[in-house]
Order: structure tokens, then sequence, then C-alpha cells
């Protein structure tokens, strides 16, 4: 039996206590779940009132999406930013063909191929590779500031137009055909438009990640009833809808990253394999990541109001002048905006969920007593409550900009939107996301590019089925 614990108290000064909750009657304890889930409590309230009801942040459940597409909805929540760590422990748990949860899309949307994020630290290709997407992070390091910098300039000049033209500005698509082509160029070189996805490359992708992550949401449609919206939890969505769509976005990677292919097959990957998990990465991990997290962070630097906006202008100015231009030492500088870019990430993490199955019998240790896993058990950690976990942030709930300023550093360790602590690094042996350290950098310059054009803005935030809405309203152009 082994211990799985990052905190401070050992399993010798917890007691073993039996795992609450059950998975209710075969077929119809999951489809209850699942509209408690979805339509009757919401996902929040959903874990919320089993801790309450159990008296405890690690309980059994089912995850959604039960019948007809998981054979096995029945997972063990882990809700607090002490058992959660256990998800990132690759020698206690597998990550095998686990990454949406109770299910797994088709091997069509990948051409047919496990890609990276499907494979456990334990198979032989994860390392493979992993290793080559990080060597090609590495290697792209010098084109990320001047790429993204263009983009932004790009993204914020648009923006300045819409509301020009007496309405408020549609971040969310601006964003996206922003961070399409960022990470399209960052791959390939070269730009999505000169290739034959012309301007539909991000409308595209959207497709693609819907079809496959349909189960997991809801059609957001309030006229809708919920029996029919629950159909998308019922049946898998084909393939087909996306193929010619899927087949165009192949290609134009396939045509384009001629050079980064040729090191693939250099590193022992066949060309094509190379190319689908290019594609992976660039459309689900990054492009997906970002189609998440810029919105959110928008909204939260807008919610901080005027007074947030102005201290994060002086700082970034400042350091800008000091430093001659936007560097990555500059960037280090910038501790308030660095530290907001981290609350963001914390408080609204853009993959809020984890999953893994047990290696072998262990014990799970929350802050309030240790639980036994069997091996095989599927293990569901729910990351917006461990991040806010009262225990370790004060006012969790609360944005706060400068959080992890000063000594606030040492809370990063609990910062785990990257399947990892932030204090770590990913690598070949681990599951943490290898684009972690690009995510960050661009979040803190869309606010460096924010700041050095604007003095404050105003957004009107709603909510879509991917996170949130934002609307910009007003931009305050600096003097």
């Amino acid at each position: 039996m082994v211990s799985s614990s990052n905190h401070t108290s050992s399993s010798s000064e917890l007691s073993l206590r039996e795992i609450p909750g059950d998975y209710g009657l075969p077929f119809f304890g999951p489809i209850k779940d699942r509209y408690d889930y979805f339509y009757n409590q919401g996902k929040d309230d959903f874990f919320k009132s089993r801790i309450k009801k159990y008296n405890s942040t690690v309980f059994r459940t089912n995850m959604p999406p039960g019948p007809f597409i998981s054979s096995n909805p029945q997972v063990i929540a882990v809700l607090d930013s002490k058992s959660f760590t256990v998800l990132f422990d690759n020698s206690k748990v597998e990550k095998k063909d686990i990454l949406d949860g109770t299910y797994m899309p088709s091997l069509s949307f990948f051409g047919g191929y496990r890609v990276c994020a499907f494979l456990d630290t334990e198979e032989h290709d994860h390392r493979v590779l992993k290793s080559f997407f990080l060597s090609f992070l590495a290697n792209s390091h010098k084109k990320f500031v001047p790429y993204l910098r263009t983009g932004l300039s790009e993204l914020f000049d648009n923006l300045e137009k819409e509301i020009a033209d007496g309405k408020s500005a549609d971040f969310n698509k601006n964003s996206d055909n922003m961070a399409f082509e960022f990470m399209f160029r960052l791959v390939t070189g070269v730009d999505p438009t000169e290739t034959k996805l012309k301007s539909k490359g991000p409308s595209t992708v959207d497709t693609w990640l819907a079809l496959q992550l349909a189960p997991l949401g809801t059609s957001g449609i309030k006229f809708i009833p919920n029996f029919i919206d629950d159909i998308i939890h019922t049946f898998r969505l084909p393939f087909f809808l996306i193929k010619s769509g899927y087949k165009k976005l192949y290609k134009a990677v396939y045509d384009s990253a001629t050079s980064l292919l040729d090191e693939a097959e250099k590193s022992g990957i066949k060309r094509e394999e190379a190319c689908h998990n290019l594609v992976f990465l660039a459309a689900f991990n990054a492009f997906g990541g970002m189609k998440v997290l810029f919105p959110s962070l928008i909204k939260w630097i807008g919610s901080g109001g005027e007074s947030l906006h102005r201290r994060l202008a002086a700082e970034i100015r400042s350091v800008v002048k000091e430093e001659g231009d936007v560097t990555f030492s500059a960037l280090e500088k910038m501790t308030l905006t660095k530290s907001a870019v981290y609350e963001a990430l914390r408080i609204d993490p853009p993959v809020p969920f984890q999953y893994a199955t047990a290696r072998e019998d262990l014990v799970v240790e929350s802050h309030d007593g240790a639980f036994q896993i069997k091996k095989g058990e599927t293990i569901f950690g729910y990351q917006p409550l461990a991040t806010k976990d009262p225990k370790v942030f004060q006012n969790p709930e609360e944005f706060v900009a400068d959080r992890f300023v000063g000594d606030g550093e040492k809370l990063l360790q609990y910062v785990y939107w990257s399947n990892a602590r932030e204090t770590d690094s990913p690598s070949g042996d681990n599951k943490q996301c290898p684009a972690k350290d690009l995510v960050v950098l661009c979040s803190r310059l869309m606010l460096v590019e924010l700041f050095l054009r604007y003095d404050t803005f105003t957004a009107d935030v709603g909510q879509v089925a991917l996170g949130a809405s934002v609307k910009i309203t007003s931009l305050s152009k600096t003097a």
C-alpha cells in the first residue's frame, strides 16, 4: 500500500475512512447524477452539495456522460487541494485513454492514431512524442514574442474598429482568430489564410472540438427541453460531420510544416502520425485552451476595475521603458502582471477536469482523512474546487490580482491548471502541458499589449459552452 500526499500531514496522523457516497442503481444512478450535474444543480452545486452531505471532499459518484457513451461512469472524486495531487503522481496513477474522462472519442478524430494526450507515461511513444513537442517549443522560443505581439496588435485594432462602429466588440471571436493564426504560424511558419483553410480555420476547429466534447457540456439553448438536450450525453456525435474539414486542416499542416515533420521522422516518428499529433497539439491543446483562457483572463481583469487597470498600466509601462522593449527579461520583472495571470489560472482554470486510474491499491489523503482506493478505480478531480480550497487560499472565491506577489509566490505550488503544480516543469516522463510556459507567456503578453495601449476598459460578460463570453464596450486609449 502506498500513500499519496504533498502536504504536511502524514498518513499516520490521519485515520483511514471508508469512502462515502454510492453510485445508485445500475443505469438509473448514472442518469440521475447526469441530470443533477447538468440541469438540476449545475457543476459547482453538484459537487458542493455532496461535500456537505458526506462531510468529505473525497467521495464516490458518477460522472457524465454515462449511458450509453460511457461503459463505466463510476469515479472517486478528490476535490480539495491535498487529495487532488494524487492525479499528478504517475507512479501511482495511469492516464491511458482517459483525457476526456469516462469515455474516449473515436480515433477517427485523430487520423486513427492514439495521439500523445491519450498515452500513459509508461508507454514508449509518450516519451518520444512529448520530447518532440518540447524540442519544437524550445526551438521556437524566439518566435513567441514577435508572432504574438503582431497578432495582439491586430486583435486590438479590430476591437477598436468594432467599437468605433457604435457597437460592443466581440472579444471571443477576435481572440479565437488571433490564437489560431498564432499557433498555426508557430507550427508551420505559414499564415493559415494562405492555405486551403483560408479564414475557416477557427470555425473548423470549433466544430471538431464540439463533436468530441459534446458529451461533457450542454447546448446552452434555453428553450430546448432537458430531455432533448440530453441526447448529446446519450449518443456520440459522428466524425463524418467534420471529416472534410479535418482533412483540410490536416493537409494544411502536412503541406506547410515540412521542416518540423522532417525532424519528427529523424526522431523515429512516422510522418503521418507526427502530423496528426501536431494538429492535436495546435488545435486541441493550444487553440482549445486559449479559446477558454483569454476571455476568462479579460473577464477577471475587467472585474478589477479602473484601480487595478491603472496599477497594471503603471507597472507595465515603467518596466518596458526601463528595458527599452517587451522582452522576456521585462516580462519577468512585472510582478503584479505575473500574479494577475496566475490568479486567473487559479480561480478559473481552462481545463477544469482531471482523470486517472489507480495503478495499484493506494491511500489518498484529504485534509481530514485518508481513503483507500483500489487498483483500477477511476479518480476524478474538479480543479476549480481544489484551487479554491479555503484551507490553502484566503478569500478563495475572490479574484485577488496581487495574491502571488512577494511571499504569495509560495502559493504557486497550489495552482494546478497545467496538469501539475505551477512550480513543476513538463518533461517526457510526465503529463504536464508541454506548452505550460508558453500559455503563461501569452497571457502576460495579452495584458502587456492591452495596457501599453489603453488606460482602462469595460466589458459585458456572459457565458458560453466553453467558458466566458466577453463583449468589450469601451477602450480608453493612453494619452
